[in-house]
């Protein structure tokens, strides 16, 4: 089936000639129509339009005219990052007209490298309401997560290859385990939010989601590059996501695990699979206690966020108190009350935290943890809990969840890897290397041998 297809297949047999994009992006419309009545990945389609892109692309190829690196292939947007051609409504009802004046940054990429835009994924309001209605494709009863659910379960249902969510605590990563595909966030400043519903100026930040680690790097390759127009854009060059996906370490990698006072609340089934993980790595893997400043950095998170997100809010000339959520009434309730002196001093920490990771990754190449505390939570019991992104986050690291465990009722469960702020590119070889090996010692059942000197 085409919609099976990796992004980076799809690009292959379309340079060669073997399929078209039309082709393509037909048959991930008919999947789309075969199965998102029962999930809900959606909030806009047109297939006149995608045909349309579709087509065009065909047309390029054909006249010999240069293709990029996604050329011809779908990719699903959350509803959070505007498009000309289709409307952004955050997740709001009201304003499902919405129609931007220009395409956000990495639109433009997008569209530079051949992709087609499929359409708007699904969101919660305002990517922060902690409620959804994406049901979970391997399970209708249960749900996707949140914000980016849409565009997690918009991949594992095979509507598209690659899809793009953001995240300003754990909206990549989480939605990505309960679904069980690959969800990467890059290193804060790679990737622009130009054009991106900002909720939070310090913590927003884009992540991608795939069937492979291959195609998260091609995706991200793709979008990486400085814009003047996001203040927290690096005007340096950037790491080459998909060479280090490719790239064999040149000795085996150093991994630490953090026993972190919230893994208490992790399922059976997740401490199981971890406990698992960590003995295969044996002497590869350094258990160490977590720092008690970790306990504020989820403490001035949530005061970052909340205060930025209502300040914004408040702002935003699009909005009025009465189209806010009943849900998000408590938090803006709860933003107000933050002073001025305790947000400055909140982000204070942000520095100190990079400052903390950037000498503590020269020992080790990842931190292994959990992508989330269980599989996914039934509707009725909300999208879950981010709190296993929130420290990651906030020291804007680059992190991936992978798709590597079962949860209690064998939802999939994520493994989530960490690694040094702008060297993307090492973890990303790292994930790909220990993917490559824990089949070949499971079977052996023997642990991997530990590493003789410090990776680079």
């Amino acid at each position: 089936m085409l919609w099976e297809l990796s992004a980076s297949e799809a690009a292959k047999k379309i340079l060669n000639g073997q399929i078209t994009s039309v082709e393509l992006t037909d048959a991930c419309l008919e999947r789309i129509r075969e199965t998102d009545a029962g999930i809900g990945a959606w909030a806009f389609l047109d297939p006149d339009l995608v045909r349309k892109q579709a087509s065009a692309m065909d047309d390029l190829r054909r006249r010999g005219r240069p293709v990029g690196p996604l050329h011809g292939v779908p990719v699903g947007v959350k509803d959070v990052f505007d498009t000309t051609d289709m409307p952004t409504a955050w997740g709001v009802d009201q304003f499902e007209s919405r129609r931007p004046k220009s395409d956000a940054t990495i639109i433009s990429k997008l569209r530079e490298a051949g992709a087609i835009i499929l359409g708007k994924t699904v969101t919660t309001e305002l990517a922060f309401a902690e409620l959804g209605d994406t049901r979970n494709p391997h399970n209708g009863k249960h749900t996707s997560g949140g914000s980016s659910a849409g565009s997690a379960a918009g991949v594992a249902a095979g509507h598209v290859p690659v899809s793009i969510g953001s995240q300003t605590n754990g909206s990549v990563i989480r939605p990505a385990s309960f679904c069980g595909v690959y969800g990467f966030k890059p290193s804060r400043g790679v990737i622009s939010r130009q054009g991106c519903l900002q909720t939070s100026q310090t913590l927003d930040q884009v992540g991608v989601m795939g069937r492979s680690l291959e195609d998260v790097a091609l995706l991200c390759d793709v979008l990486a590059g400085y814009d003047p127009a996001d203040p927290l854009s690096h005007m340096r060059p950037k790491p080459q996501m998909l060479s280090g996906c490719r790239a064999e370490p040149p000795v085996n990698p150093c991994f630490a695990w953090f026993e972190l006072p919230y893994y208490d609340q992790l399922s059976d089934a997740m401490r199981q699979g971890l406990d698992e993980l960590l003995d295969t790595l044996g002497a590869c893997v350094d258990r160490l206690p977590a720092p008690q400043s970790f306990d504020e950095v989820v403490k001035n998170h949530q005061i970052i966020h909340e205060y930025e997100f209502c300040k914004n809010l408040e702002t935003n000339p699009n909005m009025k108190p009465d189209q806010i959520h009943d849900a998000l009434i408590p938090v803006l309730e709860r933003a107000r009350h933050i002073t001025r002196e305790d947000y400055n001093l909140a982000l204070e920490m942000v520095p100190a935290a990079e400052n903390f990771f950037a000498a503590f990754f020269h020992d080790y190449d990842a931190i292994i943890a959990p992508s989330a505390l269980a599989e996914a939570p039934l509707l009725n019991d909300g999208i879950g809990d981010p709190i296993c992104s929130t420290i990651w986050t906030f020291a804007g690291l680059p992190c991936i969840s992978l798709p590597w465990l079962d949860g209690e009722s064998g939802l999939p469960a994520g493994v989530q890897l960490i690694g040094s702020a702008e060297e993307d590119d090492r973890l990303l070889r790292t994930a790909a290397w220990l993917e490559g090996i824990l089949s070949t010692s499971a079977e052996d059942g023997a642990e991997i041998g530990a590493a003789e000197g410090r990776t680079v």
